[in-house]
């Protein structure tokens, strides 16, 4: 019960009332007793000198008729007036109570006091003698030689007095007992003045740490407690507006995190996994319940052993680093991570950032070839070409035919390397688009039968055939394209089959339509291309067999160039080969439509 402050109010209020009204009641009784024996005293002082006024010339022995009639009157007043000789038996010469005249004193009144007046002494004394409180006054009777001839003794009832300061306890305790009982009631109400707005935001407290924060607490006044209740509400309302805020900064980078392109990791200091983001599940082929169950080092440690929470923990708060991670199924990740520290500015865990780079290591790798290749190819006539020239300075100039061979080889290199500077700023044209395309209505029969006339002559020198068949002879199978650049990929295509066709061979090439594309096939009988050498022919600088196409003149480009061109017509272009049995190319191309229609 004590637990609740509202009690505790009014306890204190209890006792506070209780302890003053303690404090008032004594102090009240002390006055009122001080008062009335004070009176009493005063009384009987004041009774006492006119009795010894009244007895100075009277004679304790002869006249005590006469002392008897001087005291006899204040009996009226509740008062024992005794005179007593001063002799051996202390005897009562006279009193207001006749019944113990000639009684020894001792024996009825106090001995000490009647004593003390024989020596000279005024004394005052209560007693308490058969449940009858008095008061004891006892005054020297002196004669005209300053002689102590008697005593005089006055006894006052207190009886009276004691009523009436034993009715003022009562009076004061029912008092007491009125302002506790009314204490505790104020108290109540008082208390729960104060406890109730208190007690209400508790419990709206309570329904915010739950979550709930539409909460309002009625202010109901200007003091403390409707200050409090007012900055409950502002709290609130900072609160819950802050908490928005951050929800919604939350989900924003939740969306960022579960759909940006990079895999994200975090663990904390012991290792454990304590998020991962759907990209870097995928990217480890890993469940995420597989995942989260476990440790940083099982999941990294197999593809970079330099990946342990032990060995990054080293790494300077604020640093980040990466590593390299080559997954089972080729795919290449890089790593990059950076640690954390938690509220004790300790180690707090790891962040790793999941990139796949396998598609820029690739296209690195290409990058590194090409520029080996085109390092090599130019190195090979410029070797030849130097070493030639020196030879001429030489003195072989001197000899008109050593040096016509020379020239003549000198003339071949260069014109070796004039093909391969060509051949490389027009893949560079098309890549950055600044070759210009001069686009019209083609009649691809027409580019065949021209492509085929030209190569025949080449190909009866080497004794092979070479045929055409065109679908439609009648009708013009029109496409819209630049006709020389579609002639030189045809120029290309024909002529490596003729070149890697041995003497005696075929090469057919077929024009045909389907609904939307026109449709071209080269097929020759050549010593054909090994089959893991058909998805890298496209490459620049790629060749199957580098020696002997160096020495047949070419720079490794045709092709790559031929599906440049092709793709820029929205076409394709595919290679089919057996080793010993041949090549097959099918270069595909859309036909004219309306929306190439040219209006002049």
């Amino acid at each position: 019960m004590f637990k609740s402050i509202r009690w505790k109010f009014i306890t204190i209020y209890f006792l506070l009332v209780f302890i003053a009204m303690i404090i008032i009641g004594v102090f009240l009784i002390q006055q009122f007793q001080q008062y009335h024996f004070g009176e009493v005293s005063k009384n009987i002082e004041e009774t006492a000198n006119y009795v010894m006024m009244a007895l100075k010339d009277l004679d304790l022995e002869k006249d005590r008729n006469d002392i008897q009639a001087n005291i006899s009157p204040y009996e009226m007043m509740g008062l024992e007036i005794y005179v007593i000789k001063n002799d051996s038996s202390y005897t009562i010469a006279a009193t207001t109570n006749t019944g113990y005249i000639s009684y020894n004193a001792t024996d009825i009144l106090e001995p000490d006091l009647i004593l003390a007046a024989f020596f000279g002494e005024k004394s005052e004394k209560g007693t308490l003698r058969n449940n009858r409180s008095t008061m004891n006054n006892v005054y020297p009777i002196y004669d005209e030689h300053s002689r102590i001839i008697g005593a005089l003794y006055l006894r006052k009832d207190l009886t009276d007095i004691n009523e009436t300061l034993e009715q003022s306890k009562r009076i004061l305790i029912n008092a007491t007992f009125l302002a506790l009982l009314i204490t505790i009631v104020l108290g109540f109400f008082i208390a729960k003045s104060i406890t109730g707005p208190i007690q209400d935001v508790t419990t709206k407290a309570e329904k915010m740490s739950k979550g709930d924060f539409d909460q309002y607490v009625e202010v109901k006044s200007d003091d403390e407690i409707g200050q409090l209740a007012s900055m409950f509400n502002l709290l609130t309302g900072k609160l819950k507006a802050t908490l928005q805020e951050m929800s919604s900064e939350k989900q924003k980078m939740d969306t960022i995190i579960t759909y940006m392109a990079d895999g994200l990791i975090a663990a904390n200091g012991e290792g454990r996994v304590i998020h991962a983001n759907p990209r870097a599940i995928e990217m480890l082929g890993l469940n995420e319940e597989k995942l989260l169950n476990m440790g940083f080092d099982e999941i990294f440690n197999p593809f970079n052993e330099r990946l342990t929470i032990s060995q990054l923990k080293s790494i300077v708060n604020g640093e980040s680093k990466s590593e390299m991670m080559v997954m089972q199924d080729g795919i290449t990740l890089r790593a990059n991570y950076a640690s954390f520290i938690n509220e004790k500015s300790e180690f707090g865990g790891i962040i790793v950032l999941l990139q796949d780079v396998t598609e820029h290591e690739k296209l690195e790798k290409i990058r590194k070839e090409f520029v080996a290749n085109v390092s090599h190819e130019l190195k090979t006539p410029l070797t030849t070409i130097k070493s030639y020239t020196e030879t001429l300075i030489d003195g072989v100039i001197d000899e008109k035919e050593m040096a016509l061979q020379f020239l003549h080889v000198i003339d071949t290199e260069v014109d070796r390397m004039n093909r391969l500077v060509r051949d490389l700023l027009q893949l560079s044209n098309i890549d950055f688009k600044k070759g210009a395309w001069d686009k019209k209505a083609v009649d691809l029969n027409d580019v065949i039968k021209k492509v085929v006339l030209k190569l025949d002559v080449s190909a009866k020198n080497k004794e092979q055939q070479l045929k055409c068949f065109v679908e439609d002879e009648v009708n013009s199978i029109d496409i819209f394209a630049d006709e020389d650049r579609i002639e030189q990929v045809l120029l290309n295509v024909v002529s490596n089959s003729l070149k890697y066709t041995p003497k005696g061979g075929l090469v057919e090439v077929t024009v045909k339509s389907t609904e939307e594309n026109a449709v071209i096939e080269i097929i020759d009988t050549g010593i054909g291309i090994p089959k893991e050498d058909i998805p890298r022919l496209f490459e620049r600088f790629y060749r199957v067999d580098k020696a002997r196409s160096r020495e047949m003149g070419g720079t490794g480009l045709g092709l790559s160039i031929a599906k440049e061109i092709i793709d820029a017509h929205e076409g394709s272009i595919q290679i089919f080969s057996n080793e010993e049995k041949g090549t097959k190319v099918v270069i595909s191309l859309p036909l004219m439509g309306e929306s190439h229609v040219i209006y002049s």
